[in-house]
């Protein structure tokens, strides 16, 4: 107990003495204020070995402090290099930490295990942040470092959860089959730091490691590589790893999926559309029709689209997607006109046979010019030679994808709201973004997150400069 807390007891307990023997005064009972809050981190007051030990023969570590402390996440925070295949047991009481070293360590070779922030005094939660204990089982201590940084090749973004990974002396399949010698964490710009290395050779990678396995086991976990080996010298230069998913994660999205239960038990075959009186029909995508039910047959000649007289309009494209469950209705839609659609109970087929129950006419009108903003992009630095494209993004629904093959760009029609933009360098000048491929060692194509976001304002002429 700290002298601190013994004190507050025994002024309870002069409280308690007081209101049951009735005795009074003008003295009032309370919690001491203590003084100022403490605000200083613990102080670190010996260390057994003693940091930097040379020629280290054995498997236990203290470290005492200049006050009580307590060690947080130790699992999550504490890092040792290189990396153990036995954890080392770490515990604490009062003011000492006990590193207990289980693995056989290797000779010649310098260790650092740092704590993170994880180490803090008990009262106030002030962290002694970042210590690193460093000792050697050689004659010297290895001084090399590697820094870099690791951002997401689809976005140009960063993701602290990603872990840098490196394996010394190592095979291309390393990283497939075993942990690496030496981890380092990013911190939220994307950056990380190895220290303590000796001179050699490297391999250096990067993983979003979902089953804790530190290994490269899935095509869809998130993965970078180095092109070649590191060089570990005096003189190695920073380098930037970008990150990506081989595949999507389909997994994603179930709990969505499962809430449709009770309308894919409906036996009657309906559908819905995003227009009503209330919602008109845009004048850039197609009206879409969503059934309850995956079709088996489609007939777009029994989907008509006309004007309020019910007069035919031509130019008219029906299509049905990729899941048999949306049919799209593509035209060249007119400024606040009114239309009808007509959807023919025989239309469409589902699975199970069952069409629609009746011929259906959905009435709407299409919106106005006004109600869209006008956009002019100019941009600096431009270089056709690689193929930028740029994005619209809202969250992380990409609304709109466009090659950019000038110095600028214009839409004079342009959904109102509030937009990300990237930058996409399309290598292979096919309109999308490509991962990468670790066995055939292809890089993923990169893309730039412009940094301020676009707002489009309805009825408003919105400008802005890229550089590229």
């Amino acid at each position: 107990m700290s002298i601190k807390y013994f004190f507050y007891s025994i002024l309870v307990i002069i409280g308690l003495y007081v209101t049951t023997t009735g005795i009074t005064g003008c003295a009032q009972i309370g919690t001491p204020t203590g003084g100022p809050k403490d605000t200083l981190a613990p102080v670190l007051v010996s260390a057994t070995p003693a940091e930097r030990k040379t020629n280290f023969t054995g498997n236990k570590i203290e470290l005492t402090f200049n006050e009580y402390i307590d060690v947080q996440d130790i699992q999550a925070n504490v890092l040792v290099s290189p990396f153990p295949k036995v954890t080392p047991n770490i515990s604490y009481k009062l003011r000492t930490i006990t590193v207990k070293i289980k693995d056989t360590l290797l000779p010649n070779t310098t260790y650092a295990i740092n704590f993170g922030n994880s180490i803090k005094d008990l009262n106030e939660g002030n962290p002694y942040k970042n210590y690193t204990y460093v000792f050697s089982t050689g004659n010297t201590i290895d001084s090399l470092k590697l820094s870099g940084k690791v951002l997401l090749a689809e976005s140009g973004k960063t993701d602290s959860t990603i872990i840098a990974m490196l394996y010394r002396d190592a095979a291309d399949s390393a990283v497939e089959k075993r942990k690496p010698d030496y981890i380092a964490h990013l911190d939220a710009q994307g950056s990380f730091t190895f220290t303590n290395l000796s001179a050699g050779k490297y391999k250096l990678y990067a993983l979003k490691d979902g089953d804790g396995g530190k290994t490269y086991n899935s095509a869809i976990e998130v993965f970078a590589f180095a092109d070649n080996d590191m060089v570990i010298s005096d003189t190695t230069k920073p380098v930037t790893l970008y990150a990506y998913a081989e595949e999507k994660d389909t997994k994603r999205g179930g709990p969505a999926a499962s809430g449709s239960t009770k309308t894919a038990n409906d036996k009657k075959l309906k559908f819905t559309s995003q227009v009503n009186p209330g919602n008109p029909q845009s004048l850039l995508v197609p009206l879409q029709l969503v059934f309850t039910r995956p079709l088996k047959t489609m007939e777009a000649n029994n989907i008509i689209l006309t004007d309020s007289s019910f007069k035919k309009i031509s130019d008219v494209k029906v299509s049905l997607d990729t899941t048999n469950t949306i049919v799209s209705v593509a035209a060249n839609w007119a400024e606040s006109f009114d239309y009808r659609l007509i959807v023919n109970s025989n239309a469409v087929t589902d699975t199970l046979g069952n069409q629609l129950a009746k011929t259906d006419t959905i009435a709407f009108k299409s919106k106005n010019k006004g109600e869209y903003g006008a956009l002019l992009l100019r941009f600096t630095k431009y270089d056709a030679a690689r193929h930028p494209v740029l994005q619209f993004f809202r969250g992380e629904e990409m609304i709109r994808s466009i090659p950019i093959t000038a110095t600028s760009w214009s839409d004079k029609l342009v959904d109102p709201g509030e937009y990300e933009l990237r930058i996409l360098y399309d290598d292979n000048n096919n309109g999308k973004w490509d991962p990468g491929n670790y066995k055939k060692k292809i890089q993923p194509e990169k893309a730039v997150t412009v940094s301020k976001k676009l707002t489009i304002r309805a009825n408003w002429d919105n400008e802005r400069d890229i550089e590229l």
